[in-house]
């Protein structure tokens, strides 16, 4: 794809966030949604729709509202007015929302809110259980869910006790084990240093799942995402993905101590790089 920038599209006003696809295809489907924590709605008349396949960047700026509209999705907040669907189903009351939970998935940007449980095997095979499985068939999904994304023999850790990188794979796992259809990311790489923010978004890319996405990095959505909807004054607006190359200087560190040669010249120009955000095509 040419030209991505996550930047307001031309249709910008109208809340017209909508799938691309048949009915058919339809994972979730938002129409006239309002949530607010006060006199004021934070989420006004929001529209969205969601299809296969998709994976959609959420973007706005903080206090927008992206999080709360991840939690209305899963039912863990509740409209004020307006229809949730999931799967075509209405999703009106809690036991309508356990329903949707076992296809749609959310990772929380926080990883010690998604596990509680004493070992990692407990965690992810948590949801299994609440599913009617038996427990040696539970087991069974953590593990292969677990080896799936690089994590064999992880079971019998004590969670708590994970780094930062791994407990974000974990909480994944807590939601891939139950086989969802879509994923709601809620800042998946944050606090993760580049080794663990790599190998977390190989796993990413690599799954089949629709994805709702909410980042602030740049970098994240643009190899994730396929479309982008901006979050602004409680509803959505389509954006645009444009990709476009820039460039930038910057210092370079130079080692200095007795003995060695210093061949480098301290007032030449910074050394000049060009690049596109997103690599070469």
């Amino acid at each position: 794809m040419t030209g991505r920038r996550l930047d307001s599209a031309d249709t910008a006003g109208a809340d017209v966030a909508n799938a691309t696809g048949e009915s058919g295809d339809l994972l979730v489907e938002l129409a006239g949604v309002t949530f607010g924590y006060g006199a004021n709605p934070l989420l006004n008349g929001l529209n969205l729709r969601i299809g296969r396949r998709e994976r959609v960047a959420l973007i706005g700026s903080n206090g927008a509202g992206k999080s709360t509209l991840l939690k209305l999705i899963v039912g863990l907040l509740n409209a004020s007015a307006g229809e949730i669907r999931v799967l075509g189903g209405a999703c009106r009351s809690e036991a309508d929302f356990r329903r949707a939970r076992t296809k749609i998935g959310l990772v929380f940007q926080h990883s010690d809110d998604q596990l509680f449980c004493p070992t990692v095997l407990d965690d992810v095979a948590f949801g299994p259980l609440n599913l009617g499985y038996s427990p040696s068939e539970a087991a069974a999904m953590a593990e292969g869910t677990l080896a799936a994304l690089g994590l064999q023999g992880y079971g019998a850790r004590v969670t708590h006790r994970l780094s930062g990188g791994e407990k974000r794979l974990v909480a994944l796992a807590t939601v891939l084990a139950m086989d969802p259809e879509l994923l709601l990311l809620d800042e998946p790489t944050s606090g993760l240093d580049t080794t663990s923010e790599a190998r977390l978004l190989e796993h990413l890319e690599a799954l089949p799942q629709a994805m709702l996405i909410v980042s602030h990095e740049q970098r994240v959505l643009e190899r994730l995402s396929s479309r982008a909807l901006l979050l602004q004054d409680g509803c959505l607006i389509d954006a645009e993905l444009h990709r476009h190359p820039h460039q930038h200087r910057h210092a370079h560190l130079h080692l200095h101590a007795a003995g060695l040669a210093t061949d480098h010249d301290h007032l030449s120009d910074l050394p000049l790089h060009a690049h596109e955000h997103l690599g070469e095509e």
